[in-house]
């Protein structure tokens, strides 16, 4: 799919800004509702600015800039989230992105000020950045929403830009602190679709221990415009999304090693 000249390109790694340092405030892309996908009930997304990643089916790159949003301190946003109370209790918060982690003190302050509440709380995350979770963050999650890209590095640093290794490190670090994982994985025909790849992965989760279940999501073009609009180079304009057969196939391959799929 990929030419030599194309492959230099994409295996340039990303440059991650520094954390910011500011707890009360951060940019916050927009909002939505949902229920039942991005965690249990129905859920507040919360979609906050920057990504260390770029990958190549991105259905959001207009959330790639840090500044790509509104610049929203706490108070403003919790004044938000408590218009849905009486929908959040079975349900929760969720942020997303964007990474949410490349802004780890804003992150920090939204999810310890939930779990004050008594607002259940999920994170949404590539876990490249998971480094950036302290003890402290950690005690505040419900559920991580973790996106592995792929099992094998070559192929994984070829959809994201970066390495997978900080990922998996992330992954064994919430196993060890016994924090639920509802995992996340694209199916890209011709790139993901890997039988020996996907039989890795899934033994990885397995033995976690902490995986309640596994999304396996088709690889579709709906971010396709948003590519257009912003004058980005799409690289995936000729994939198609996955067979239904070729989903079944990867769902039974994760049940196979034990695990829940949706």
């Amino acid at each position: 799919m990929f030419n030599e000249t194309q492959l230099a390109i994409l295996n340039q790694p990303v440059q991650v800004p520094a954390e910011a340092n500011a707890g009360a405030s951060g940019w916050v892309h927009s909002t939505e509702t949902s229920a039942g996908q991005d965690g249990p009930g129905w859920r507040f997304l919360l979609f906050l600015s920057g990504c260390p990643m770029r990958c190549l089916y991105c259905h959001n790159p207009d959330t790639w800039k840090m500044t790509g949003g509104k610049r929203t301190n706490l108070d403003q946003l919790f004044t938000e989230i408590e218009r849905y109370r009486p929908m959040l209790a079975k349900g929760g918060i969720t942020l997303t992105g964007g990474e949410p982690l490349m802004q780890p003190a804003f992150v920090k302050s939204i999810l310890h000020r939930a779990k004050r509440e008594g607002i259940h709380t999920a994170l949404d995350t590539c876990g490249f950045l998971g480094s950036r979770v302290d003890e402290e963050m950690m005690a505040d999650l419900d559920l991580v929403l973790l996106d592995i890209k792929s099992w094998n590095p070559v192929v994984y640093k070829l959809l994201t830009g970066q390495e997978l290794e900080p990922t998996l490190r992330f992954a064994r670090r919430l196993a060890d602190r016994k924090k639920a994982i509802w995992l996340r994985y694209v199916l890209v025909p011709g790139i993901t679709d890997v039988p020996s790849e996907i039989h890795g992965l899934a033994e990885f989760a397995a033995n976690l221990g902490v995986v309640e279940r596994v999304d396996v999501l088709p690889f579709h073009q709906l971010g396709k415009g948003k590519w257009q609009q912003l004058g980005l180079d799409y690289k995936l304009e000729d994939a198609k999304p996955p067979t239904e057969e070729s989903r079944r196939q990867v769902v039974e391959i994760f049940r196979s090693h034990g695990l829940k799929t949706i």
